[in-house]
């Protein structure tokens, strides 16, 4: 699968590792967080680049202290129905102050680029090459917001008060 990273097909350079998998010597990881509990001392010995991967039903509140170890977070979306990762994304970002990569994996499709953006991933498993002309175009697509998100986009609440504010002035 191509990655996604700021709209850009990119090289990717991460081995994601199943809990029963020995570890590659010299790339950077994605372990699940069932994984992480189990070996977290000696996977942060090693000193690696760690990523750690999240389901839906994953509490972000329990890898908040352990967040300065990951260099990824790869939060898992299930199905398109499947809406936690979102909630996810944003908790990270904006409560815990994660500031790197946030990576969408799963079930993505095209249609739900423009949240995954507000809501702070800057990477995407996509299906194809083409999703990334797709993602550009998604980002810029929704240009009204009726809540604030990690994007820091002026929710509608706040814009319809604008011109009064200004007016007071």
């Amino acid at each position: 699968m191509p990655l996604l990273r700021n709209g850009h097909i990119a090289l990717d350079q991460w081995v994601a590792v199943g809990d029963d998998e020995a570890l590659p010597e010299d790339a950077p990881i994605i372990v699940s967080l069932a994984r992480w509990r189990a070996e977290r001392g000696s996977l942060v010995d090693e000193y690696r680049q760690i990523g750690i991967r999240l389901k839906g039903g994953d509490n972000a509140e329990e890898i908040a202290n352990d967040l300065p170890y990951f260099d990824l977070v790869a939060i898992e979306f299930a199905s398109i129905a499947d809406g936690r990762g979102y909630s996810t994304a944003r908790l990270l970002r904006d409560r815990y102050g994660y500031s790197g990569e946030l990576r969408a994996v799963g079930h993505i499709i095209r249609d739900i680029f423009p949240f995954l953006h507000r809501c702070g991933f800057d990477a995407v498993e996509a299906r194809n090459d083409r999703d990334a002309k797709a993602w550009r175009e998604s980002v810029g697509a929704i240009n009204v917001a009726y809540q604030p998100a990690t994007d820091n986009r002026l929710p509608t609440t706040v814009l319809r008060h604008l011109p009064l504010a200004a007016a007071a002035e």
